[in-house]
């Protein structure tokens, strides 16, 4: 072979080698995200993706999340839930509560499941035990169930205290009942009569109050319900129509101009159930990672809510809010 041809060739050879040698491009692990609400709030999603990014997964760099959202159409969930396992993903984080979690579980007994629920997974039979749930399954538990009773005990702490209290049920949430029984309890023992309203729709949101009003209901309570944190804003503007002093389960209902709230902080959970989808992506069973409860509750106040509805907060009850909006 001629010294010219050799040379030819040999170039060749060095362009192609970057075809043979480069490696194939690495595919992302993938979470499936399940919630039966709309996608809400930033800061809540943006916690999420901190508590990935502490555990090293970036979307999009180093994870692809698969986005599911019910719209507060629970008849939905099941099918969505069925497309995540279809695709064969890594893990699925449920939030928007019980529903969301229930429809994964019954499409898969071998996918990591990863809940936010604000309801005791172990009453539920969600898992079997706290430290070890056993199964696919386990996550954070909100405990929002026994927490309308404390809401309850704030607003008797007002002046004047009220005498009838609503509270405002969806009455297609599978927890629904649980948390008007324990508050029916509650009521009988303090000897303080119950009106229960519902809304399934937001549509039902004018008329729930209005019904509550027509009762004679002087205070309501708001149930812990993912579909009416999605509806916050509707839920505050009616009751300043009404002028009826609420009492709320997360903060984010205070911040836009809620009466007063007492519970867990989202994000923190969020944030949490973030890592927690990060560590299973890493290798951990859902049976090593014990269910989570909140580290703190909170109480917040709007004090400028509490005096268009011409309240009087006593110096005790201020003394015990965690944040006092001005």
């Amino acid at each position: 072979m001629r010294r010219r041809d050799l040379l030819v060739l040999l170039g060749l050879g060095l362009l192609a080698w970057p075809l043979f040698t480069q490696a194939p491009a690495q595919t992302l692990p993938v979470i499936g995200f399940l919630s039966s609400v709309s996608p809400g709030s930033t800061q809540l999603m943006t916690a999420f993706h901190q508590g990935l990014g502490e555990t090293g997964f970036v979307e999009g760099r180093s994870v692809a999340i698969e986005y599911r959202w019910a719209e507060g159409r629970y008849d939905r969930l099941p099918s969505l839930a069925a497309d995540l396992v279809r695709r064969r993903v890594a893990a699925i984080v449920t939030t928007g509560g019980e529903m969301s979690a229930r429809a994964a579980r019954e499409e898969t007994a071998t996918i990591p499941i990863l809940f936010l629920t604000g309801y005791d997974p172990v009453q539920l039979r969600t898992v079997a035990g706290v430290v070890r749930g056993g199964g696919n399954s386990t996550g954070i538990s909100l405990y929002t169930h026994s927490l309308a009773v404390k809401r309850l005990e704030f607003l008797r702490e007002l002046t004047p205290a009220p005498t009838k209290v609503a509270t405002l049920v969806n009455p297609n949430s599978a927890t629904a009942n649980i948390e008007t029984r324990e508050l029916a309890g509650a009521m009988q023992e303090a000897g303080l009569e119950l009106i229960v309203v519902a809304a399934g729709a937001e549509g039902d949101f004018p008329e729930a109050f209005a019904a509550a009003v027509r009762q004679g209901a002087d205070a309501l309570l708001i149930s812990a319900d993912p579909f009416f944190t999605n509806k916050r804003a509707q839920l505050v503007a009616l009751a300043e129509r009404h002028a009826i002093r609420v009492a709320y389960p997360w903060r984010e209902y205070v911040q836009a101009g809620g009466l007063m709230s007492y519970g867990a902080r989202l994000p923190d959970a969020y944030r949490e159930i973030g890592r927690y989808a990060g560590r299973v992506l890493k290798g951990a069973a859902p049976s090593d990672l014990p269910i989570q409860g909140p580290r703190k509750f909170e109480l917040v106040i709007n004090l400028k809510t509490a005096q268009t509805l011409g309240l009087a907060l006593s110096p005790l009850l201020l003394a015990r809010a965690d944040e006092v909006i001005e």
